[in-house]
């Protein structure tokens, strides 16, 4: 049946991203409006988003949002398109909270009033409902930014006209990120000390946003299947497994999907070269031009491993780091993108420094690159301590270049291990965090790589052959919006407007949709 979604969250792509957050909200509202769907998009804007280059019009009026102990404060609504696509998406215009240069911090520290930016946002999502007139059956919160809105719906708004009859559905990308703040954010909700208890809100003296979003929110959903049976367990749990125990009756994993408009070998601009599955001639210019835009000797008898990742630990770049040494005395070719840790500029630039003909490295990071990484190479390493989902080994697949990857989370999900005796997987993986664990398994892919090019080549195969779909996800999305509604307004209630309502499009495609148009 036809939905009426509001989606809210603090990033999405391509006005502003700092990680798999934005790559969904970017991409999930269009395919359930394609889908049949009224999806509107809540998110700030900040200094980034550009009101011309997204040809932005001011709503009349301000928007008044209550904060609590603070008082009411006030903002401008922008309204704009998602790219590609006819879905509203509103931007708060808020100098104060939101005028900033970076998202979350500034030098690696959170800004110190982000209790209160985030708080503000999750507030003046659904305020925005009575400003545009919008009553949503169901309101979709990502992570601990917007975790506040399903504490604000069963508390503050339970008895507001266009969203006391509303599901909500919290999305955890990553659970190591809550949003734990001291005690006096309860004063800013609003919602009374009551609720700071260690049932909801409260964690080690503090107001844990997650937490509360956890424990209010009417369904719940990580990012993979594997992520919300770990999240349950003390290893990844950070603290709120007990939790997530809990309410494990409403929680699933629903694999993102990618967005193959974008990541094509066939039709991507950004390579020097095109191919597919059939004719892999482009990929060999793509790996010679790789190396020689690198600095690394131009051979084609060489695996080249590629890497693009953020330099921080849960992506595994200290396993990185003592597996290195040892890695660089293989006969292959390493390259990395990104940017992060202090030490892990420092360390790997030196490394590439004293191995230029083993190691490239790249600190910050570079779209054009990545794609040409990702069509250049012959395998893409992920050694996370945990991944919630990825999308680099989904986008190495369809490049025919083959992930070697921890076990872990979306990475186990996503990517089969290679068997020698039936040709069958698409991919390399471990299991132990350890430098010994991931030196053992490129090993692995190296010595196929020489001695089984059969081998190789079934699994590029296999791996370009596979597909993670958005209107996949966007299928298994109506569903848990739909389980939350019979959730939030019983069996009875849901039969009767599921009666009054038109029925959506179920599977169109993109293409479609009134208003779609490809991304160039």
């Amino acid at each position: 049946m036809h939905l009426n979604i509001l989606i809210t969250a603090s990033e999405a792509v391509p006005f502003a991203k700092e990680g798999g957050l934005a790559d969904v909200v970017g991409a999930l509202p269009k395919y359930l409006q394609a889908r049949g769907h009224d999806v509107r998009v809540v998110m700030p804007r900040y200094y980034k988003v550009d009101r011309e280059r997204y040809q932005l019009r001011l709503l009349p009026g301000v928007l008044v949002v209550p904060m609590g102990i603070i008082g009411n404060m006030y903002c401008g609504v922008s309204q704009g398109t998602m790219p590609g696509s006819n879905v509203p998406i509103y931007f708060l215009e808020h100098e104060d909270f939101y005028g900033r240069d970076s998202l979350y911090e500034r030098d690696n520290q959170g800004y110190l009033d982000n209790d209160n930016r985030f708080i503000f946002l999750s507030k003046a999502s659904l305020e925005l409902c009575k400003m545009i007139q919008f009553t949503p059956d169901v309101v979709h919160a990502h992570d601990w930014h917007t975790a506040a809105v399903p504490v604000l719906m069963n508390t503050w708004y339970r008895h507001d006209y266009h969203l006391s009859q509303a599901a909500s559905l919290l999305t955890i990308h990553n659970m190591q990120h809550q949003g734990s703040f001291y005690e006096g954010a309860m004063d800013v909700l609003g919602i009374g000390w009551d609720h700071f208890t260690f049932l909801e809100l409260e964690m080690d003296d503090q107001v844990n946003l997650l937490k509360g979003g956890i424990y209010h929110a009417t369904m719940l959903n990580t990012v993979s299947e594997g992520y919300a049976r770990e999240i349950q367990t003390p290893e990844y749990g950070w603290g709120l497994e007990g939790v997530v125990r809990q309410r494990s009756d409403v929680l699933s994993g629903i694999l993102n999907g990618v967005d193959y408009h974008e990541w094509n070998p066939e039709e991507d601009r950004l390579l020097p070269a095109n191919y597919s599955a059939q004719d892999l001639s482009g990929k060999a210019i793509c790996k010679s031009e790789l190396q020689r835009a690198l600095g690394l000797p131009q051979r084609e008898d060489v695996p080249l491993v590629g890497m693009v990742s953020r330099l921080v630990k849960q992506k595994g770049i200290d396993v990185l780091a003592q597996a290195l040494p040892r890695l660089l005395e293989l006969d292959i070719q390493l390259v990395l993108l990104g940017a992060g840790e202090p030490w892990a500029h420092f360390y790997f630039g030196g490394m590439a420094a004293d191995r230029p003909d083993r190691f490239a490295c790249r600190i910050g990071y570079d779209n054009s690159l990545a794609h040409r990484i990702e069509a250049g190479c012959d395998f893409f390493l992920m050694p996370s301590a945990f991944e919630p989902c990825g999308l680099n080994q989904m986008y190495s697949m369809r490049y025919g270049t083959l992930p070697i990857v921890r076990a872990t989370g979306g990475l186990d999900d996503s990517v089969e291990n290679f068997n020698p005796q039936t040709r069958s997987g698409d991919g390399f993986k471990f299991w132990d965090l350890t430098a010994g664990a991931l030196f053992d398994t490129v090993g692995w892919a190296v010595h196929t790589w020489y001695h089984d090019a059969p081998g190789i080549a079934a699994l590029r195969n296999n791996a370009m052959a596979k597909r993670f779909t958005w209107e996949n996800a966007a299928e298994k999305y109506e569903r848990l919006y739909l389980e939350g509604m019979k959730r939030k307004l019983g069996d009875e209630k849901f039969r009767k407007l599921e009666a009054e309502r038109t029925p959506a499009r179920g599977k169109a495609s993109i293409e479609e949709t009134p208003g779609y148009q490809p991304q160039a």
